[in-house]
């Protein structure tokens, strides 16, 4: 698993010891990714390159797939795989195809720019696969990714519950977009759907 939020590598190598049980996973967490892509509005070209580095390294300590679990970096992990001599998954994408098939207009809500465009264009691109007419109604929750880092996780959360309630009524369902914000899935009652990428995208492991 590679993490650019160190945080997250307890609570899904739980999540990977009850769906994969037995499995060994080994974790690699480059903060300076995800900087990198926030500076730059997106994964510039070195990010890609230490993706695939990450690859070659997961290979060689016998890693048989690597699973990326930041989505600001999601579409620099497609575009690894070719480059890779292992398989590269996106936390994320069995999450957006579980929201095309969980109704027609899809909220993403996200507390990264960086974020709310890679996941939008997952969902988009999920429905194109499938040859479904769906509509993404996008949201970025201001301020709630720093409050995460600054310390203040009430603060994220309740920014993300707030944007959360702002989608409830337009959308079928609501995709969260980053698996940083699974934690506000349990508070979520808005009468829809919410689909946060953990679960699903640790499964693929299985």
């Amino acid at each position: 698993m590679l993490h650019t939020v160190p945080a997250l590598a307890a609570p899904l190598a739980e999540l990977a010891a009850e769906l994969r049980p037995g499995a060994r996973i080994l974790h690699f967490a480059d903060e300076s990714l995800l900087q990198d892509t926030i500076a730059n509005d997106g994964p510039p070209p070195h990010v890609l390159r230490r993706l695939v580095s990450y690859a070659m390294y997961a290979k060689e300590s016998g890693a048989g797939t690597l699973l990326v679990t930041c989505s600001s970096i999601g579409e620099a992990a497609e575009q690894a795989r070719p480059l890779a001599e292992l398989p590269i998954l996106r936390i994320d994408e069995p999450m957006a195809e579980e929201a095309v098939r969980a109704g027609h207009r899809i909220g993403v809500l996200a507390t990264l720019a960086t974020t709310l465009g890679p996941t939008t264009r997952a969902v988009q691109r999920a429905a194109s696969r499938h040859g479904a007419a769906r509509e993404v109604v996008p949201h970025l929750c201001d301020g709630a990714f720093d409050a995460l880092r600054g310390g203040d996780p009430a603060r994220h959360d309740a920014l993300v519950l707030d944007g959360f309630g702002r989608l409830t009524g337009q959308v079928d369902v609501v995709v969260l977009a980053q698996a940083s914000m699974a934690r506000i899935v349990t508070q979520a009652d808005g009468g829809v759907p919410v689909l946060s990428s953990p679960r699903s995208g640790v499964a693929q492991l299985a």
